[in-house]
């Protein structure tokens, strides 16, 4: 029971000093900046100018806004970590909700201050000509999966290195995967910045690709990463005996008698 209670963090919604109404503003601002500037490059009509807008944006929002939420920014990273349990299963939940209604205004802003003749360009995505639903949701799946598998090993707490360039990683990680994904499937790679271009514009066709697709995938990275490459080791510490520190103790004792040492 008390392992159950952990898994799905109930006790967060009464806790203030977890910090779970911030937390769920930052994920709904991260999505809300996502699908402004990231739908917003789309008008530009450049894979590589589109790629690299939602690339930033994603390095930028997780800088910002990382150290309260964790910045998922996107449901499938969140599902992934639900699931090898970084991440208790009502604060994900919340998430979710909080990242969907975050891409949702995100893309109404953009809407409201685009022209008419701009709406094509609002960052709807559909499967290219000759892309099957089929093709669609293997290629969303990869560009989940690698995603999650590389914020897990950007952010294992036992490689403090990384942490510093963990943002910048990731985003690069979303560019590529933008380059590769939006040709076939629009790249959308995270449920909630589809479903904020799709409600806005009132356009579903093939969407659960969007959904099942990303959140699959990103189950698969956070699997791969913890049971089958498995997470990185903290460096092991020389262990110490009584007998080294009362030998280092002598020595210390020995030099500042000889008058060598001193305070």
């Amino acid at each position: 029971m008390v392992n159950l209670k952990n898994a799905l963090g109930a006790d967060e919604l009464t806790d203030k000093k977890v910090g779970l109404p911030r937390a769920l503003l930052a994920e709904f601002l991260g999505t809300l900046l996502l699908n402004f500037f990231g739908c917003g490059a789309v008008a530009t009509e450049n894979v590589v100018a589109i790629s690299l807008a939602f690339g930033l944006v994603v390095a930028g929002a997780i800088q910002g806004i990382g150290h309260v939420s964790g910045g998922h920014v996107n449901p499938a990273v969140t599902c992934g970590l639900v699931v090898i349990g970084k991440v208790p299963i009502i604060r994900g939940i919340l998430y979710i909700v909080a990242q969907c209604a975050g891409a949702i205004a995100g893309s109404a802003i953009l809407r409201a201050l685009s022209a008419d003749i701009m709406e094509p360009f609002l960052g709807v995505v559909r499967l290219s000509h000759g892309i099957s639903p089929v093709q669609g949701f293997g290629v969303e799946f990869f560009l989940a999966l690698i995603l999650v598998l590389v914020v897990c090993g950007a952010c294992d707490a036992a490689k403090p290195d990384s942490k510093g360039i963990a943002p910048l990683i990731i985003g690069l990680t979303v560019t590529v995967s933008h380059i590769v994904g939006i040709p076939r499937t629009g790249a959308g790679m995270n449920p909630a910045r589809s479903l904020g271009s799709a409600v806005v514009m009132g356009i579903f066709d093939n969407h659960w690709v969007y959904w099942i697709g990303p959140i699959m995938g990103g189950i698969a990275g956070a699997l791969i990463y913890v049971h089958a490459i498995g997470p990185a080791k903290q460096p092991e510490v020389p262990a110490r005996t009584y007998a080294s520190v009362a030998t280092e103790e002598k020595e210390r004792f020995e030099y500042i008698d000889s008058g060598r040492g001193g305070l």
